[in-house]
């Protein structure tokens, strides 16, 4: 099966998105998907983006720019209030990516 490759973003690039990559990651696993991942900054999407090939952006903080990827906001996975709707919107996007 394929691997998705995430990039998980947060305001600093470490504890926020470290524990959204985490979750992301598990999650997928537990429902029969392979994934990987990488924690950013807004600022460092661009270059991560451009030193590898990344299937879709989870992020808890503003994108700086728009991105041909999906981009899903994960806010409600930090907080609890809309985690449902960011799961379901998660696995749509895993499965489409997948094929």
């Amino acid at each position: 099966m394929k691997t998705l490759n995430i990039v998980s973003v947060c305001g600093s690039g470490t504890v926020t998105s470290s524990m959204i990559a985490n979750k992301v990651k598990d999650l997928l696993e537990d429902n029969g998907f392979n994934a990987k991942t990488v924690e950013v900054n807004p600022g460092g999407v661009d270059g991560v983006l451009s030193s590898g090939s990344y299937d879709m952006i989870v992020h808890t903080s503003p994108l700086i720019s728009t991105y041909d990827i999906p981009t899903i906001n994960a806010v409600g996975f930090l907080t609890g209030m809309g985690e449902e709707e960011f799961i379901e919107e998660l696995l749509a996007t895993a499965k489409d990516l997948v094929g």
